[in-house]
């Protein structure tokens, strides 16, 4: 749990660290501020944040928040081959994504994504599904956190060489470019 507002780093700061080094990137990060402008909420997901809280908040909605992050499953590799497409190859056990050969460094959200969509490479998600199958049916929050994650993602996926990897069907979701 982070305030944005610390003396030294600030909380996008920590965010960014805990969420980049490998001991700590599958801990759930909530962040906390009286900064309730959307560029703000932005920034805190983009820097890994699982959740966002403005202020004022009760103690209750606090623990309830803290309580839904601990409860999100992860997403559960029923698959353990490698996948392949073109350059691009996922091991869901180890977590490992390459683009032509070179480690791709994901968080985990972002690999959560990667997972999904190309599980069922011609479908297309929904916000609410993926935010059910990579956030977890207990999750509360504004949706648009599913855009910045998969902008992320884009830009970590894509060669800038052709269509995006991760397909927008406007109006419906996303989904694996086929």
């Amino acid at each position: 749990l982070l305030d944005v507002w610390m003396r030294g780093l600030d909380g996008f700061e920590v965010c960014r660290i805990i969420k980049e080094n490998a001991d700590t990137r599958e801990i759930p990060v909530a962040m906390f501020t009286a900064a309730a402008q959307k560029h703000e909420m932005e920034k805190g997901y983009k820097a890994g944040a699982d959740d966002y809280i403005t202020k004022p908040f009760t103690p209750q909605e606090l623990v309830a928040r803290v309580e839904a992050l601990l409860r999100r499953p992860r997403v559960e590799v029923v698959d353990r081959e490698a996948r392949v497409f073109g350059d691009l190859e996922l091991d869901p056990v180890t977590r490992i994504v390459r683009i032509s050969g070179e480690v791709i460094d994901l968080t985990r959200i972002e690999f959560d994504l990667l997972l999904t969509f190309t599980a069922d490479p011609g479908a297309v998600f929904t916000r609410q599904r993926l935010l059910d199958l990579v956030w977890g049916p207990g999750w509360f929050g504004d949706d648009h956190v599913v855009d910045v994650h998969v902008a992320n993602l884009r830009k970590k996926v894509d060669t800038g060489v052709g269509p995006s990897r991760v397909r927008t069907v406007r109006g419906v979701g996303y989904g694996w470019t086929v």
